[in-house]
């Protein structure tokens, strides 16, 4: 399986926080949000719709649908949440991820979580973010691969994240899901295959080796 390449957290410059405003500042004008209106007319922006009855889906910058920021948090939040949607992909066993994740969690950032667990996750991951490295994080389109810590802080600072969470006491993060929805038969391989007639008396059948691991490099 060609997993992600999950490195140690990387060495940064005294230059992040300017290099964050400029990348923020020189993002291209395309379209962050699918409105449907009543009529079932579609309509595709970079602002964010205020007080609409219309059905708004954020967009990544692949142009695919991400989770809409949780209701409920403080106004503030959830207008930055929503122009500047973070996502999180990662893998298991990757401590850049969990730390990562940790980051994210004490700075109270509302982030829908990726997990890398198949070759299509893979390819999926390379296709959002331009490569195969986990931990990478997505702030709006903004793309960073590998953990930085003072890089992440510096493009959450310029995004408008708070410095302090203010994620309300009921929040509840949302499960990691994998970057491709597996159906049915996916997760269950062997579900509509016959069952195997069992082995003669004399010729047990032998015992299944373990479930190969998964080839993750840090």
């Amino acid at each position: 399986m060609n997993m992600p390449h999950c490195p140690r957290a990387a060495q940064t410059s005294a230059r992040l926080l300017a290099a964050a405003a400029l990348a923020l500042a020189a993002t291209p004008a395309l379209a962050l949000y699918k409105v449907v209106g009543p009529d079932g007319s579609i309509t595709y922006t970079d602002r964010p719709p205020v007080a609409t009855t219309n059905k708004v889906t954020p967009l990544s910058r692949n142009g695919t649908a991400t989770a809409a920021p949780a209701s409920g948090l403080p106004f503030d939040l959830r207008q930055v949440a929503t122009r500047y949607p973070v996502t999180l992909y990662t893998a298991a066993d990757c401590p850049p991820c969990d730390s990562g994740r940790q980051l994210l969690q004490q700075r109270g950032v509302p982030f829908t979580e990726k997990r890398v667990a198949s070759d299509d996750d893979t390819a999926a991951l390379e296709r959002a973010v331009g490569g195969r490295t986990v931990p990478s994080l997505t702030i709006g389109r903004q793309v960073l691969r590998g953990l930085s810590q003072a890089e992440w802080a510096a493009f959450l600072d310029v995004a408008g994240y708070p410095k302090e969470s203010r994620l309300p006491a009921s929040y509840q993060a949302p499960a990691a899901t994998p970057l491709v929805e597996r159906t049915t038969a996916q997760r269950s391989p062997r579900a509509a295959e016959p069952a195997a007639a069992p082995p003669p008396a004399a010729e047990p059948e032998a015992e299944a080796g373990a479930a190969p691991q998964p080839d993750i490099k840090f």
